[in-house]
């Protein structure tokens, strides 16, 4: 699980000179631009509205597509820039942040959850800053099946389920939240020894 790919992480590669105008930093930020859309339909009625539910989980569902399809474009094309690399974490964050907060105040998901992944997302990019003039590095696998069920976990939650429905959505949550903390803990041993063996 804690395998690294740096192929398939763009932040990985090397930006090349092509234009900031391309299809992958377009993707990038129509995730970004979906954002407030997500939140509006998701709070609409009061969070009540199971059709306005519905389409809250569609508009999650498209932004989070995004974020697989422009990093598949950027590396297959070489659209990678340093604008893509600076956007991309920031739009994820808006969108899982929002999502997570919205639920939260929507009472649909603990704020002790909340807290736990927003304080691991921001602390690893803050991680990824420290040592970014050891290296970049790249997400680990374990790291891309966490945003992988955080994703389902949110878009079960956002959705109008009950009963046992509801439930088996709140145990996808516990399981990212699981992997939040352990890919979490395993970026900071990354980094540590990453700056040992520069320093060594």
């Amino acid at each position: 699980m804690t395998g690294v790919d740096p192929v398939a992480d763009p932040l990985a590669l090397p930006a090349t000179t092509v234009s900031a105008w391309n299809i992958a930093n377009g993707l990038t930020m129509l995730r970004l631009v979906l954002v407030p859309f997500f939140a509006a339909a998701l709070f609409h009625s009061g969070g009540r509205s199971e059709g306005w539910q519905v389409i809250a989980c569609v508009i999650f569902a498209v932004a989070s597509l995004t974020d697989r399809i422009d990093g598949d474009l950027a590396r297959k094309y070489g659209l990678i820039t340093e604008f893509g690399k600076l956007a991309d974490p920031i739009a994820d964050k808006a969108l899982i942040g929002t999502a997570l907060v919205g639920l939260s105040m929507l009472g649909e998901v603990s704020w002790f959850v909340t807290v736990v992944i927003v304080v691991r997302e921001v602390g690893v990019t803050l991680l990824r800053f420290w040592v970014i003039r050891h290296g970049v590095m790249p997400a680990s696998r374990g790291g891309k099946v966490k945003t992988l069920v955080q994703a389902v976990a949110i878009g079960l939650l956002v959705l109008p389920l009950s009963g046992g429905w509801h439930t088996a959505a709140t145990g996808v949550m516990v399981v990212a939240v699981l992997l939040t903390v352990i890919t979490g803990l395993d970026y900071v041993a990354r980094a540590l020894k990453m700056r040992k063996v520069v320093r060594a």
